[in-house]
């Protein structure tokens, strides 16, 4: 819902409200001075090991003003929270966003927009007055993880926005990390060839939704937003930015408002990014920093970076938009996984009506992926693509390497994310490479062929069984021998 006389808006703020209302405990607020390097991310980390997945709120970062709120998307269960949906149906489906209509931006004056509240300009600009922490032990900085670019190509004159990573070099200065197929590179490519710099406006701290919308992978440049609202149901109020003509979120906490500089470029990472490993850092561009505007009492918010959230806020988006591209390439595309333990990989459920459907599936999605995916496994319909048995199961009866099994070589990279995607030497240094992807047919024969039916029991014999009648057996007195 948007901001009405009748309505709050839906916000980092709402979303808060709503966790602490329908899943008491799970936020936990931290009132003791945290120290942002490893100190934000420790309290995750501390979760995560003893199989917990709270979020945290801290009140008295150590160096800054403002609050910090991390880990807040940790779990399947706050995710579907956010996005209205029942847990069961963003576990094991993907295409939550399907049915969802899609929301343009709605633009608000400065005096409804909070993000307009403190504006600091000149030698007010300091990205160190903000809780940014460093992350992980070999880290090479601070650096921000839940920041949305906004950018507007020079060509269509498209709004993009995606989520980037961002070195914190000094009070005004910070990377960009752009991949080769990220649209922001694109377009920061577009002003540099013109010799120009590129307006940017970068917003921390909104619902979910706003950020889901901005990791999807869109058809095209643009659309982020429209995909945010359809995931939150309602437009995103968007204001104008202080020095150009981007939209931003009202109802943001912080936006940090400047240019990336066409012809520099500085040294950035290392970084642990969502595969667990240090790759990827080297020479990226620079974004100056010119204006900040935020809340008066603004929440800074941080994913944690190689955790659970990391690798949750990525893997979702992305079953959708495989799911999408799929679908346009074969009729018959039942499920997509993208598995959170295992984000490089990919498992189709496809109800198969020509040999080469799962070729097409395949490469579908590596195109949707090319970047991050390195394995796709393509089972058949009667296969649960969330039981990784069930596609284990697949692959060991329905698979023969030799026909079954095709690599692509230098699919991938080179450089990126991935390990593999670099070469080492003994002095420690990396350099970009290609690798391979992995396709995997589990599927069937096409019919006429007959294959060997699998055993099951019936069904309806299944679903007359009552678990809640039977007697749990706690000592040997319950067995009546």
């Amino acid at each position: 819902m948007t901001a009405t006389a009748d309505s709050a808006p839906q916000d980092l703020r709402s979303f808060l409200t709503q966790i602490a209302e329908q899943r008491p405990g799970e936020l936990r607020r931290v009132d003791t001075p945290t120290d942002p390097r490893f100190g934000i991310t420790a309290f995750g980390a501390r979760a995560e090991k003893e199989g917990l997945d709270n979020a945290f709120l801290f009140s008295d970062v150590i160096g800054s003003e403002l609050r910090c709120v991390a880990n807040l998307l940790a779990t399947h269960e706050r995710m579907a929270l956010a996005l209205g949906v029942p847990v069961e149906e963003l576990t094991r489906s993907s295409t939550v966003e399907s049915g969802r209509r899609r929301h343009s931006p709605v633009e608000v004056s400065r005096e409804q927009a909070p993000v307009k509240e403190i504006v600091w300009r000149g030698d007010e600009v300091d990205l160190g007055r903000l809780p940014i922490p460093v992350h992980n032990e070999l880290d090479g900085g601070r650096f921000l993880t839940a920041a949305v670019m906004v950018m507007r190509d020079p060509d269509s004159g498209a709004l993009n926005a995606g989520i980037y990573r961002h070195h914190i070099y000094d009070a005004r200065h910070m990377g960009a990390m752009f991949l080769g197929s990220h649209h922001g590179g694109a377009i920061h490519r577009r002003y540099a060839k013109r010799g120009e710099p590129t307006p940017v406006s970068v917003f921390i701290g909104h619902h979910p939704a706003a950020l889901m919308g901005a990791v999807a992978r869109l058809p095209g440049i643009g659309g982020e937003y429209e995909a945010a609202g359809a995931l939150l149901g309602a437009p995103i109020e968007t204001v104008a930015s202080e020095l150009s003509d981007l939209q931003v979120p009202a109802f943001a906490e912080i936006v940090l408002e400047g240019v990336v500089l066409p012809d520099e470029t500085r040294e950035e990472g290392p970084f642990a990014e969502w595969p667990g490993h240090y790759v990827a850092d080297g020479a990226k561009p620079v974004v100056r920093i010119d204006a900040i505007t935020m809340r008066h009492d603004a929440i800074f918010q941080d994913i944690q970076a190689s955790g659970r959230e990391h690798r949750l806020m990525g893997a979702l988006p992305r079953m959708t938009s495989i799911h999408r591209n799929v679908s346009n390439t074969i009729a018959g595309l039942v499920a997509v996984n993208v598995p959170l333990h295992a984000r490089m990989s990919c498992v189709l459920s496809i109800r198969k009506e020509h040999d080469n459907d799962p070729l097409r599936a395949a490469f579908a999605a590596l195109n949707t992926e090319p970047e991050n995916l390195r394995m796709v496994t393509v089972v058949y319909e009667d296969v649960d693509a969330f039981d990784d048995r069930e596609v284990a199961w697949a692959v060991g009866t329905r698979m023969d390497a030799v026909d079954d099994l095709l690599v692509v070589p230098g699919y991938s990279g080179p450089g990126g994310l991935l390990p593999t995607n670099w070469s080492y030497d003994a002095e420690g240094g990396q350099t970009p490479r290609r690798s391979s992807a992995v396709i995997l047919d589990a599927t069937k024969p096409t019919p006429p062929v007959v294959f060997p039916p699998r055993a099951r029991v019936p069904p309806e014999a299944v679903e007359r069984v009552a678990l809640e009648d039977t007697i749990a057996v706690q000592s040997p007195a319950d067995l009546q021998l």
